[in-house]
């Protein structure tokens, strides 16, 4: 929570002092969504997004949290490409590229990271040295067979961090000659085993989903809102799909009563999520605050 002047106060105490008194761990994770390829800013004409983004901009901030926060961790919840003439061009060497230089821990994949094909991505994720992970689609008999992880555990700080990645129906959205042999299987239910799996198997302290799912929808499909509010061992939902801009995290209740966080930062690189939290190793407790840094020209 925070307190007087925006510090982060537990009850009576600072951060710093509480701290002091008790072994917690301070975990900031970094996020991204829907980049698009965009690797430049916006044109200075543009009427929205005047000078605003850009692949260096966002690499001097994330390198400037990462002089001053100990434990970070960075991540991209798909449709890293498509969008501008970088991938009509090189079909993903560069942004991928890009990305490994500023140092991604870990992607998922999103509906137009298959514009080039299957076989387009796996050929690109050569340049990637992130894991793109995804625990409900099946790759047997594809291109992308081997080239990919469900889940990967990050250790920070004496923290032990399960990530997944988990995406969304991709027939009807994605041409099957595009997608090919991919098999999409129900969300839900595989991103509950990957949590559980993560958190009772594996002993993570926190639990992460990297989804394209999109954060709500009208309709009956599946949302990271819903699959926050039917998850049992998922901390925090990084989205993307929708381009939804939230200035700090939606919190939501799981089927168990437990808290679960909600983020997602727009598209086009414009912004960089932020969420701070601070764990007790081995106590099952934290507390968490989050907010989205807009990238802009005198970064």
């Amino acid at each position: 929570m925070l307190g007087a002047g925006g510090m982060l106060a537990f009850g009576n105490l600072s951060a710093n002092e509480w701290f002091a008194k008790k072994e917690v761990v301070k975990l900031t994770i970094l996020h991204t969504n829907d980049v698009h390829s965009r690797l430049e800013p916006f044109p200075a004409n543009d009427p929205k997004f005047p000078g605003m983004g850009g692949a260096a901009r966002r690499a001097a901030l994330i390198n400037s949290i990462r002089n001053t926060e100990p434990n970070v961790l960075l991540f991209d919840a798909g449709d890293i490409f498509q969008g501008t003439p970088y991938f009509n061009f090189y079909h993903g060497e560069p942004e991928l590229k890009v990305m490994s230089q500023m140092g991604y821990d870990a992607a998922t994949i999103g509906n137009h990271d298959f514009d080039a094909g299957a076989d387009g991505l796996a050929t690109q994720l050569a340049h990637a040295n992130f894991p793109m992970l995804n625990c409900n689609y099946t790759f047997s008999g594809s291109p992308l067979e081997g080239k990919t992880q469900p889940h990967k555990i990050f250790n920070k700080g004496g923290l032990r961090i399960g990530v997944f990645g988990i995406g969304l129906e991709l027939n009807g959205l994605v041409p099957k000659n595009l997608y090919g042999e991919v098999v999409y299987n129900e969300p839900i239910a595989k991103a509950n085993a990957a949590a559980r799996y993560l958190k009772i198997d594996q002993k993570c302290d926190l639990v992460i989903c990297l989804s394209h799912l999109g954060y709500s929808y009208t309709s009956s499909q599946v949302s990271d809102l819903v699959l926050a509010a039917q998850s049992e061992h998922i901390n925090l939902i990084i989205g993307g799909h929708t381009h939804t801009f939230l200035n700090h995290p939606t919190r939501v209740k799981n089927n168990k009563g437990a808290e679960v966080l909600v983020n997602q930062v727009g598209w086009a690189g414009l912004r960089l999520g932020r969420i701070d939290y601070f764990i007790s190793p081995g106590a099952n407790k934290h507390t968490a605050d989050g907010h989205a840094l807009k990238i802009f020209k005198s970064q």
